[in-house]
């Protein structure tokens, strides 16, 4: 049978979309199994070279080029016996350095870094970053079933900083790509968080009715109401993120605590003093009386300093506790600040304005 030029045009058009399709539908599974299923399994690879304690340096310097698949050379070679056993691995740039009449087992080393498949992707994220390895063998009882590459742990490293990513705006993690993502899936991760978030703040609610005598004498404290705790919840934000990421690092835990409290709330109270100066101008131009004037400045410093206790202690008792820190967010920390930043401006204004003493 003839085929025209249009129908193998038609034909290879499907193919080609029949490709693409597969193609996609291959990334969202791998993508949505190494969100559900996120372990070292789901990022560890078969592509290694593995040579024997009993290999000559001569013969394995002959054959390493035979295995190398494409241009990228492996960092480590994996010396491990005929049932699979691991018993050392061998840096590629010793094997080219070393007399070709040694053997394997006088140059390989036998102590080194390594995780099982069953590992969390967190606990091996914290791992990799104090290893300072860029090639970790997978290890099931003593043998070696895979590899995490440079690109694995790259892409190990990218999963675990979107999940955090996600957990710190108060959403859950996504199982599929954003785009292929739908508006009700988007809804059940963002809803329950959401409606947590609502109930929580609604103790402003509260502290507000319990201020109200407060207000009607006073009204002027409601302008700067909005002014002060979303002061407090910015800071809190700024010190949890920083703190949040350097903890993933490895460069603070609970013990460092009184040098962070120390390091934070002396920044604090620095930027509470600028932020306070343009807040004195503003009272002032509000026209609000000093007494009020006094009560914002004072507010400013006080929820500021409060802040920064708060935000520095939570995110690193969490992680004392095995919870991970990176579910303390922004918004939780600003929701609690609102309602004691309330509490701390009322109890400063009974104390300063003499119609509330």
């Amino acid at each position: 049978m003839k085929v025209t030029s249009h129908e193998k045009m038609d034909l290879l058009a499907i193919a080609n979309n029949h490709s693409v399709n597969e193609k996609s539908s291959a990334q969202q599974q791998k993508h949505q199994l190494k969100n559900e299923d996120a372990t070292v399994s789901a990022y560890m690879s078969q592509c290694f070279i593995s040579v024997s304690v009993a290999d000559s340096v001569l013969s394995v310097k002959g054959n390493l080029t035979n295995q190398l698949e494409g241009e990228q050379i492996p960092t480590y070679l994996y010396v491990i016996d005929a049932e699979g056993y691991l018993n050392g691995i061998l840096p590629v740039k010793v094997l080219l350095t070393a007399a070709d009449d040694l053997f394997v087992s006088d140059i390989m080393r036998q102590n080194y870094f390594s995780v099982s498949p069953e590992q969390p992707r967190h606990d091996v994220y914290s791992l990799i970053n104090h290893s300072g390895m860029d090639s970790v063998p997978v290890i099931h009882f003593g043998k070696l079933v895979g590899v995490l590459r440079p690109q694995d742990i790259a892409e190990l490293i990218e999963d675990e900083n979107t999940i955090d990513a996600h957990l710190q705006g108060a959403t859950l993690p996504l199982n599929e790509p954003y785009l292929s993502t739908s508006p009700i899936t988007l809804w059940r991760k963002r809803a329950g968080w959401l409606l947590l978030l609502f109930v929580a703040e609604a103790y402003t609610g509260t502290v507000l009715k319990a201020f109200e005598e407060q207000l009607e004498a006073v009204i002027s404290l409601a302008f700067f109401i909005p002014l002060l705790i979303g002061t407090g919840g910015n800071s809190g934000t700024q010190i949890t993120s920083t703190l949040v990421r350097a903890m993933a690092l490895g460069e603070v835990s609970l013990r460092n605590l009184w040098a962070v409290l120390r390091k934070e709330v002396s920044t604090s109270f620095l930027v509470a003093i600028t932020i306070g100066s343009v807040a004195l101008i503003r009272a002032w131009i509000l026209g609000v009386g000093i007494e009020v004037t006094i009560v914002v400045g004072f507010t400013i410093i006080a929820i500021t300093i409060w802040s920064a206790i708060i935000s520095s202690i939570i995110p690193m008792v969490l992680k004392k506790l095995n919870i991970d820190p990176a579910v303390v967010s922004a918004p939780f920390i600003a929701t609690f600040i609102d309602g004691t930043g309330l509490i701390i401006y009322f109890e400063i204004a009974k104390l300063v304005i003499t119609e509330l003493a």
